[in-house]
């Protein structure tokens, strides 16, 4: 067949000519053997009219065709009457089993009809059984389904709204699709959304009645944990205290002081609170109407529509107290970015009443009060994890009123301490006194304790400012440490150095430049200066210590004295009143016979009176001024001296004086100069001799006029070393007074008579060029 087919798709043999009707007739025959649509070929026969041309060509390639099959019928033949032998015989071969298929059949159809009648019977008997079987099951159905109604109605009775809940998804599940009866399902269809809408009542009612105990719970909640967060507060200043008398003891080498830290139960709140896993605690806090609410709402799938209402009555109620466990065990009832939204809502009218409440304020104790217990909040909270930075803030920034307000409250008691006091040294009759005015303050200058009734160096306006002072560290203190902060000594001590160098300084200038009206409430000034010294290193080492950083911190940023101001106007009063003094016996200098004949042993009067002024002086004002305190002022007193002596020599009540007069001033110089060198065993040697520097203008101008060679004050040399206290200008006015023509230093600066020798020519020109200087 496939030559068959492949001599089909050879074109058939054109005849050699060139006319159009064998050009068509060779495209028709090839498109028919290539199997080609022959439509265009018909058209083209219609369209020129002549279709009979196209009809021959489709006869004469026919014919064609016709040769070409009788050729193939030719060569198979002999195959076709072989394949009509082999039909013949297998017909019947089939005639023989058609009568085989026959004879079983009526065999097969004897045997099977008593068996058909059976298998009938059999099919009928096992339809009943189903239906019976059938009937079972629905009846078994409704029994099941009837016991759980039964147990959802006793659920409902009991309140255990859950156990019916999942009664009723067990009949919506199981049961309600295939229930039996058509009656029953559609009054179950009816019921149930019903029971789920008494069930949502009654859980919302009792919420409901939950919301409005626990704002009473909850207040008692909050006091319950204030007053926890204050005992650890309280422990933790006790601990604080007993570092500092460590610390202290171990400054003065006490090293036996051993303490325990007592470590604090982070659970105390949680038992206190509910004791175990939502149940009642000691202030009856229980969460399990609202752990029973919320698992309700999921039942029946209203979470979200419970959440959203739990959230609105918790926003206005604004107490979140409680809100971390219902957040930690509520199983997502409540978000952490809820809670947080919560706590920005009641921290921002916290901050706004604080803020005009603060704003109202006029007292520092006020202002202390309220930041306490807005601290005492904060650190509650923060152990609860709440952020309170918008509460510090808000203290921060009453910061500076609150100093302020402590600052003029300070001012108004240190001003009432000094009115108070009649600049007398304290007496002292018991222990406690001494320790409550003296060692509570560090005042002491020796360990051993002295003997009752003791006098103190001091009046009672240091004590009394001292506490003053003290009170004004704690409380700063107090103010600086809310919210756990550590480091805040920089701004204890910058107010406190306000205090120090404005208000009590300032007090103290008041005092001393108004108040002061003798040597003895001068004197008791400066000793008190010397002993507030004192009590500013205690200040800043309270501070300090009050502050938590180690003491070698705070010594390490010392600064200096902050009442200096005050301490150099007591002193400069003291020496002021004493110089008073001292004038009123230097008037004795008037006295004196400047031309005297011959010169006394025993120096001038007023000398003499000086130096028994001074004596007394010290004997009385080493009882209570420090050895340097005392020193200052017996310079200044003793340089004072040596002004008024050089001051006399050049008033214009000393007309003229001799060399005898000299003389008897270089006694009462060396009076003077003794009198320095006794209280070497008081101060030092070098004390001394500093108090004996005080004297050295006077000392000079005497041993120039005293001198065998005056003429050396001119050597530059010899001037610088010993005489360079000396101002020319006094020399020459002072040498001009010398009159005794024998013992004058050089000479009248006038006329002068024939009997000027060489060189006394010679001094009066050098004299002349100082005075030239001049």
């Amino acid at each position: 067949m496939n030559s068959v087919k492949s001599r089909r798709k050879i074109a058939p043999a054109t005849e050699n000519g060139d006319t159009a009707e064998k050009q068509d007739q060779l495209l028709l025959s090839t498109a028919i053997c290539n199997g080609e649509d022959i439509g265009p070929f018909v058209r083209k026969a219609f369209a020129s009219g002549k279709p009979e041309t196209l009809l021959h060509h489709l006869k004469h390639f026919t014919k064609s065709k016709e040769s070409e099959i009788e050729d193939v019928c030719r060569a198979h033949y002999q195959d076709f009457i072989m394949a009509v032998d082999d039909l013949r015989s297998l017909l019947s071969d089939v005639d023989s089993l058609k009568s085989s298929l026959s004879n079983s059949n009526s065999k097969l159809q004897n045997v099977a009809v008593p068996l058909l009648t059976s298998l009938d019977s059999y099919v009928e008997a096992k339809n009943k059984c189903s239906n019976i079987a059938l009937a079972i099951n629905s009846l078994n159905t409704c029994v099941q389904l009837m016991e759980l109604c039964s147990r959802a109605n006793f659920h409902l009775s009991k309140n255990n709204f859950y156990m019916a809940l999942k009664c009723l998804d067990s009949i919506e599940t199981d049961f309600l699709d295939r229930t039996p009866s058509s009656t029953l399902q559609i009054m179950l269809e009816k019921r149930i959304p019903a029971i789920r809408a008494h069930i949502e009542r009654q859980v919302s009612k009792e919420f409901g009645d939950w919301l409005v105990e626990i704002r009473t719970v909850s207040r008692n909640l909050g006091q319950l944990a204030i007053g926890q967060a204050s005992a650890a507060r309280q422990r933790e200043e006790e601990l604080r205290i007993k570092q500092r008398q460590a610390e202290e003891q171990s400054r003065l080498s006490l090293r036996d002081c051993v303490y325990a830290l007592e470590e604090e139960d982070d659970d105390e709140i949680d038992e206190t609170v509910d004791g175990s896993n939502g149940g009642n605690g000691i202030l009856g806090f229980d969460l399990t109407p609202l752990y029973r609410a919320y698992h309700i709402h999921q039942t029946l799938g209203l979470e979200d529509r419970f959440r959203q209402y739990y959230f609105e009555n918790r926003k206005l109620q604004l107490t979140s107290d409680f809100q971390d466990r219902v957040l930690r065990t509520g199983g997502g009832l409540i978000a952490k970015m809820e809670v947080e939204n919560l706590w920005d809502i009641a921290v921002s009218k916290m901050c706004s009443v604080l803020e005009d409440q603060f704003s109202r304020m006029q007292t520092a104790n006020h202002l202390l009060l309220i930041k306490d217990y807005v601290s005492l909040l904060g650190v509650t909270l923060r152990r609860f994890g709440y952020p309170i930075d918008a509460l510090l803030d808000v203290l921060s920034k009453h910061r500076d009123k609150y100093h302020e307000l402590l600052l003029s409250d300070c001012r108004k008691q240190i001003a009432e301490a000094l009115a108070a006091d009649k600049f007398e040294q304290m007496y002292m009759r018991k222990e406690y006194e001494y320790s409550m005015n003296v060692l509570s303050f560090q005042l002491q200058t020796s360990n051993i304790m002295p003997a009752f009734p003791y006098v103190a160096p001091f009046s009672s306006t240091v004590p009394d400012c001292c506490r003053i002072v003290r009170s004004f560290i704690e409380d700063s203190v107090s103010f600086m440490s809310y919210g756990g902060q550590l480091e805040f000594y920089d701004v204890v001590k910058k107010y406190l150095d306000r205090l120090l160098t404005e208000v009590l300084d300032g007090a103290l200038l008041k005092v001393i430049n108004n108040s002061i009206a003798g040597v003895t409430q001068a004197m008791q000034m400066a000793a008190n200066m010397a002993v507030f010294e004192r009590a500013c290193d205690f200040f800043f080492r309270h501070a300090a210590q009050l502050s938590g950083i180690p003491l070698r911190i705070a010594e390490r940023s010392r600064r200096q004295f902050p009442l200096i101001k005050a301490r150099d106007a007591a002193e400069d009063t003291l020496s002021g009143l004493l110089k008073q003094k001292v004038d009123g016996f230097l008037s004795l200098m008037e006295n004196v016979n400047w031309m005297a004949d011959d010169a006394p042993q025993g120096g001038n009067e007023y000398a003499n009176e000086v130096i028994i002024f001074l004596e007394t002086l010290v004997s009385t004002a080493q009882q209570i001024l420090p050895v340097q305190v005392l020193k200052r002022v017996l310079q200044d007193v003793l340089s004072h001296i040596s002004q008024m002596i050089i001051g006399a020599l050049l008033g214009e009540s000393v007309k003229k004086f001799n060399i005898n007069a000299i003389m008897v001033l270089d006694v009462d110089v060396r009076l003077l100069e003794s009198f320095a060198e006794n209280q070497a065993p008081l101060l030092s040697e070098a004390d001394a001799n500093q108090l004996k520097s005080a004297l050295v203008e006077s000392r000079q101008m005497v041993n120039l006029l005293l001198s065998s060679h005056p003429e050396n004050f001119l050597n530059p040399v010899i001037r610088e070393r010993s005489y360079n206290a000396l101002d020319y200008r006094k020399v020459v006015a002072i040498s001009e007074k010398l009159k005794d023509q024998s013992d004058r230093l050089f000479g009248s600066f006038g006329t002068r008579g024939a009997r000027q020798n060489p060189k006394k020519k010679s001094l009066d020109s050098l004299i002349k060029r100082l005075k030239d200087v001049n």
